[in-house]
Order: C-alpha cells, then structure tokens, then sequence
C-alpha cells in the first residue's frame, strides 16, 4: 500500500501579481496626471494687492478671459467656455439666484484694456454689484 501524504494549503497569500498590478497602474497615473490639468492658461498681470478672504457660502463667480480672446466661466471647478450672448444669460441667471454673489474678472496680461472694461459692463448689466479683477502677486 501506498500511502499518500496529502499537502497542506498554503496560508501565505501570493503578492506578486498584486504588485505588477500597482507598478502598471501607477505608470498609468504618472502618464496621465499631466494631462488632467484643467483650466486655461491666462498670464495675469502681476501687482502687490491684499489677498482677498473667500466665503465658503458665497464662492465668488470666476470669468476669465483669454489672451485669443475667448470667454471662460469657472465655477465650482469647472472651466467652460463661452460665447459673449451665452456668458451674459450665464451670469443673469447666477446673479437672480444669488444676487450678492461677488464677480471676479481674469483678464490675460496680453488682453486689451478695453476688453477687459467691456466685460466688466457686461456683467454690471447684469446686475452685479461686487465686480472684481484678479491678478497675481509679485
């Protein structure tokens, strides 16, 4: 008779695939994170301003304006673009759900001053009353 000696299981568990695994993934990551930036790419003009203190419950409406000349709303994170009729509905109907919501204005450091005024027009059309200009510090 032959007797048979039964194996036990194996209580270790094999990592290695699970290591392949994360190696793969974390090239992924690395490859793409650069590609996720959002936003747009506006050169303010540089001065030596006070920081303003931002409201939790009032985050202000962001529109930017872009050195070709286009039109951007950022709010919440999100950055679209927008034509000129669109952005003044936009605007309108943000300011009639919050009347008080304060306006900043991103004009590239290569947009005409005049351009920027317009915009400015535009949304105290609106009915804004706190209209503001962004720029970076020195």
């Amino acid at each position: 008779m032959h007797i048979r000696r039964r194996r036990k299981p194996m209580s270790d568990m094999n990592v290695v695939p699970y290591i392949d695994v994360m190696l793969v993934l974390l090239i992924i990551f690395m490859v793409t994170a650069p590609m996720l930036t959002t936003g747009i790419d506006i050169e303010l003009p540089r001065v030596d301003a006070e920081q303003i203190d931002v409201d939790e419950n009032n985050v202000p409406l962001v529109i930017s304006i872009s050195a070709d000349g286009g039109y951007y709303i950022e709010e919440n994170g999100d950055t679209r673009e927008v034509s000129l009729p669109d952005l003044k509905d936009a605007v309108g109907a943000m300011l009639a759900q919050t009347p008080n919501r304060a306006i900043l204005v991103r004009g590239d450091d290569r947009v005409d001053y005049g351009t920027v005024v317009a915009m400015i027009q535009i949304v105290k059309e609106q009915g804004a009353t706190r209209v503001g200009l962004m720029t970076d510090q020195e």
